[in-house]
C-alpha cells in the first residue's frame, strides 16, 4: 500500500522510478536533477536572496483568521505598520459564536473590518467560509506562494505552495521582510492507482501520515505530490488529501497540475489563475513515498492522534485488543487526571459512537459532502445517542448543496447542517457528553481537541475518518461502518460557483487603504506588554517538566473557549499548559516576580526570596553576576514540543509569564521554534536522556555570558545547574539566522523592529 524509499529517488519522465543506490546513470547530475523539482522553481522564483541554500522569500498573498489577525495586526502596528504590502485576507471562521465570551468575537471582527478597511485588506464576515477554503476559491494561483498564519495553510494540489506559520511570520511579510529558511529537502510522493469506491481523501492522507509521521520522513520537508496516479484524483480528492499533509509536520506541498485542476479554475471564474505544473524530465527527489490509491482502505485515526491509524476493517475485527492499545496510550496523553475507557463502547461485539462530523477546511468540500449524502439517503441516523452534523466550508458550496438537493437528504436522515465554522476542530463547537466518541473529518484528534476539560474531570475523544465513512457509520446509526460495506450509487453532482455570494458579502479594499478610519477596539483587546531584552546573564527556572514523546500546542495553551482570549496577551495567558500541568501559571508568574523587580529597579531578592541562595551559590564562582547584569525567568522542559497548531500563542504566552527559553531534546515543527525565537525565546536543547536530565522540575539553571553566546553565534551553550554548588550542564541552539539572533537579543520581534525602522 505504502512504501518508503531507503534512499533519495531520481524520478524521469513524472513516470519512472529511480533509486540513487550510487551508482545509477541518469542524464544529468543530481545537484542539476535537484533543481528540476516544481518546489525548487516556486522557491527561486520567490527568494531575495540570490542564494538557494538560505532562502528570504516574499510571497504573494498573506490570509489570518480570527483567533490569530488581531495579534498579528497589533504586533505589525507596534512595529511600525502603515498600510498592507500585498494582498491580506481577514477571515472569520473560528471565533464565529458570538455568544462565547461576550462581546468578544464580535468585537475581534469588528477590529478586523475597520483594519482592512484602514490598512487596505480583505474582510471576510462570520459564516462565510472558511480560512483555507476562501483561499482555495479566491486567493490560489498556480505558482504563486501563501503564507498563513494557520497550520493547515496548504494549497499544493492547486499549483500553489503555501505555509503555515505563526503569526510573527506574517508580521515580517507585512512589514516587507521576508521569510528565511534553509533550502528545504523535497520528497516525492508518487502515486499510483485508483482509490476504490467509497474511498476518501482522508483515507489517503491518514494513510500516509501513519506511514511518515512518527519516523519523521517529511518533517520540514516539501512534499510533492506526483505519479500517474494523480491524474486519477479529482479536485477535492486531491485538496482534501493536501490539507492533511500538515499532520506529517512536513513544511509545505505542491503538486502536478492538469486539466481538472484548470476546471477548478475556471469554475471559480479565475481560468488565469491556473498555471501547469510538472516535474523536469529527470528530477531528483531526497526521498520518496510510494502510495498505491487502489490498495487504501477505509481508515480510522484513533485518538489521541492522526498518526495512530489503522484499517476500519482492522479495528472491527480486533476490537478489543486495539481499544486496550489505546487505552494504554491513554495513560500517557492524559496523564492518569480522568479514567478513560473505550470498553463500554462495545455493543454485541460493534464499536458504537456517539457523534460523526464532518466539517472545515478538510471535510466540508463539495464532493465530501455529496457523496456522505448519497450514503445516507434512504436511512436516518435513529433517535438514540448518536448526532450527526455537517458543516460546508463556504456558503458558495452550501449553496450548492441547497439548490441540488443535497442539503435536504441529509436533513431528513437525521442530520444537521450548519454554516462554515471551524468550531468542531478545535473545541468550540459540537462538543459531545463526558467519555463520549467521536468520529470526525477534520484535521486532528489531540486530547481535548474536541473540548474536554481534564481539570473539570470532562473527557471525550475523537477518532479521524473520511466523510464516506462515517456517513455510513450514521446510516448504520452509529454503529462503526465503512463506506465500502455500502451499496451505493454515487450521483457525481457537478459544482456550480456564484461568485455574488462573496461579491455581496465580502469586503474588499482592492489594495487601497484609508488611513483615516478609525480601529474599533473592544475591551478585550489589549496591547502586548513591555518585553526585556536579553540580559547579559541569565537565571531560569524550570517550572514545569513533559515527558510525553510529543506535546501539541493545543497543551501548551489550550483551543476551544480560550480562543475568545487570543487577543488579550494577560487573558489568554492565563491558560497557558492548563490541561497539561494547570499549576504552571502560578509557578511562572512567582518566578517573574523577579524579573519585574529588576525591570522597575529593585532587588529582585527581597521579591522571591528563594533566589537568594541560587544567587549565592552562583556568586561564588562569577562573584561579578549581579545587579544591571541578571535576568531571571522560567522555562519549561518538553522532550518534542510543539506539534500541532501553528499558534504563536503557545510561545508568546510563556513569554507574558516571564519565560526565557524551552529547553527540548527536539522541536516538532519549524513554526513552534520560530514562535519561541520571535518571542524572544531561547530555542535551547539537550542532548540527555529525558528519563535522567540532569535537572527537574523547580530547579534553577544559570546560563552566564548567553547574551555574548548568541551575539558570537555559538551553538553549545555552558549552563550551571544551581544546587549546593554548580553542576555543569551543555546547552545547543541550533541553527540561527543572523536576523533571529538579533530579535532574541532585542527580546522579541516587537523591540527588533522597533529599533530597526
Amino acid at each position: 500500500m505504502i512504501r518508503l524509499y531507503d534512499n533519495g529517488v531520481y524520478l524521469l519522465n513524472g513516470a519512472e522510478i529511480v533509486e540513487d543506490t550510487g551508482n545509477v546513470q541518469v542524464p544529468v547530475s543530481k545537484e542539476e536533477a535537484a533543481k528540476n523539482t516544481m518546489a525548487y522553481g516556486i522557491l527561486k522564483e520567490h527568494n531575495t536572496s540570490g542564494n538557494m541554500d538560505n532562502l528570504q522569500i516574499k510571497f504573494d498573498k498573506l490570509t489570518s483568521h480570527d483567533i490569530t489577525f488581531v495579534g498579528i495586526i497589533q504586533t505589525a502596528r507596534a512595529s511600525g505598520l502603515k498600510k498592507f504590502p500585498i494582498p491580506y485576507v481577514l477571515t472569520n471562521c473560528h471565533n464565529s459564536l458570538c455568544a462565547v465570551g461576550g462581546t468578544i468575537n464580535e468585537d475581534d471582527h469588528m477590529f478586523g473590518l475597520t483594519c482592512a478597511k484602514k490598512y487596505g485588506g480583505v474582510y471576510v464576515p462570520p459564516h462565510q467560509a472558511v480560512i483555507h477554503q476562501f483561499a482555495r476559491e479566491m486567493l490560489a494561483g498556480g505558482g504563486k506562494m501563501i503564507l498563513g498564519s494557520d497550520s493547515h495553510t496548504r494549497y499544493g494540489a492547486l499549483g500553489t505552495m503555501a505555509m503555515g506559520e505563526g503569526g510573527p511570520e506574517l508580521v515580517k511579510q507585512l512589514l516587507n521582510k521576508t521569510y528565511d529558511i534553509k533550502m528545504p529537502g523535497v520528497i516525492a510522493i508518487y502515486l499510483e492507482g485508483e482509490p476504490m469506491k467509497g474511498v476518501g481523501p482522508q483515507d489517503v492522507a491518514l494513510a500516509i501520515i501513519g506511514a511518515v509521521f512518527k519516523n519523521g520522513y517529511v518533517n520540514n520537508k516539501v512534499m510533492e505530490f506526483v505519479g500517474p496516479g494523480v491524474k486519477k484524483l479529482s479536485a477535492d480528492f486531491r485538496i482534501g488529501v493536501d490539507v492533511m499533509t500538515t499532520e506529517t509536520t512536513c513544511l509545505s506541498s505542491i503538486w502536478t497540475t492538469d486539466e481538472k485542476i484548470q476546471e477548478f479554475y475556471e469554475i471559480h471564474g479565475r481560468s488565469g489563475d491556473y498555471k501547469e505544473l510538472n516535474p523536469g524530465a529527470c528530477t531528483y527527489y531526497d526521498g520518496c513515498v510510494y502510495v498505491n490509491l487502489s490498495e487504501i482502505r477505509p481508515m480510522i485515526a484513533m485518538p489521541f492522534h492522526p498518526s495512530n491509524v489503522y484499517t476500519i476493517d482492522e479495528l472491527n475485527a480486533n476490537l478489543q485488543d486495539i481499544l486496550h492499545d489505546v487505552e494504554q496510550k491513554a495513560l500517557v496523553s492524559l496523564d492518569g487526571a480522568v479514567d478513560y475507557s473505550l470498553q463500554d463502547k462495545v455493543r454485541d461485539g460493534k464499536l458504537y459512537v456517539e457523534q460523526g462530523i464532518i466539517a472545515g477546511c478538510a471535510g466540508g468540500g463539495f464532493e465530501n459532502i455529496c457523496e456522505a449524502a448519497d450514503i445516507i439517503k434512504g436511512h436516518n441516523i435513529g433517535a438514540d445517542a448518536f448526532t450527526f452534523s455537517v458543516y460546508p466550508a463556504s456558503t458558495p458550496i452550501y449553496m450548492e448543496l441547497v439548490k441540488n438537493g443535497v442539503v435536504a437528504d441529509l436533513m431528513e436522515a437525521g442530520t444537521v447542517v450548519k454554516t462554515a465554522f471551524c468550531g468542531p476542530c478545535f473545541g468550540a463547537g459540537d462538543t459531545p457528553a463526558n467519555n463520549a466518541f467521536s468520529i470526525r473529518h477534520t484535521t486532528r484528534n489531540f486530547p481535548n481537541r474536541e473540548g474536554s476539560k481534564l481539570q473539570s474531570g470532562q473527557i471525550s475523544s475523537v477518532a479521524l475518518m473520511d466523510a464516506r465513512s462515517i456517513a455510513a457509520t450514521a446510516a448504520n446509526k452509529g454503529f462503526l461502518t465503512p463506506a465500502t460495506a455500502m451499496d451505493v450509487q454515487y450521483k457525481g453532482q457537478k459544482y456550480h460557483f456564484d461568485g455574488n455570494i462573496y461579491a455581496n458579502r465580502v469586503f474588499d479594499s482592492k489594495g487601497v487603504a484609508d488611513p483615516d478610519v478609525e480601529i474599533q477596539f473592544g475591551p478585550n483587546i489589549k496591547d502586548w506588554p513591555e518585553m526585556s531584552a536579553l540580559p547579559e546573564n541569565l537565571i531560569v527556572k524550570v517550572v514545569s517538566e513533559i515527558h510525553d514523546p510529543v506535546t501539541t500546542t493545543d497543551e501548551l495553551i489550550p483551543s476551544g473557549e480560550t480562543s475568545s482570549y487570543r487577543s488579550n496577551p494577560l487573558g489568554l495567558a492565563e491558560f497557558a499548559l492548563s490541561r497539561k500541568d494547570p499549576a504552571y501559571v502560578g509557578r511562572a508568574k512567582e518566578v517573574q516576580k523577579a524579573q519585574k523587580a529588576i525591570e522597575s529597579g529593585t532587588c529582585p531578592l527581597d521579591a522571591l526570596e528563594e533566589l537568594r541562595p541560587v544567587m549565592d551559590t552562583i556568586q561564588k564562582t562569577y562573584p561579578d553576576v549581579g545587579k544591571g547584569n541578571i535576568g531571571v525567568g522560567s522555562t519549561i522542559f518538553a522532550v518534542k514540543p510543539g506539534d500541532g497548531s501553528a499558534r504563536e500563542q503557545a510561545a508568546s504566552c510563556q513569554k507574558v509569564l516571564g519565560g526565557w527559553a524551552n529547553i527540548a531534546i527536539e522541536y516538532a515543527t519549524k513554526r513552534y521554534r520560530s514562535n519561541l525565537i520571535n518571542w524572544g525565546m531561547l530555542p535551547f536543547l539537550t542532548d540527555a536522556d529525558h528519563e535522567a536530565l540532569p535537572f527537574a522540575n523547580g530547579d534553577y539553571i544559570f546560563v552566564p555570558d548567553v547574551r555574548k553566546a548568541v551575539e558570537e553565534k555559538a551553538d553549545t551553550v555552558k549552563a550551571y545547574v544551581v544546587g549546593d554548588g554548580l553542576k555543569e550542564i551543555s546547552l545547543r541552539l541550533g541553527d540561527l539566522t543572523d536576523a533571529e539572533r538579533q530579535i532574541i537579543l532585542d527580546g522579541c520581534l516587537i523591540n527588533y523592529y522597533k529599533a530597526t525602522m
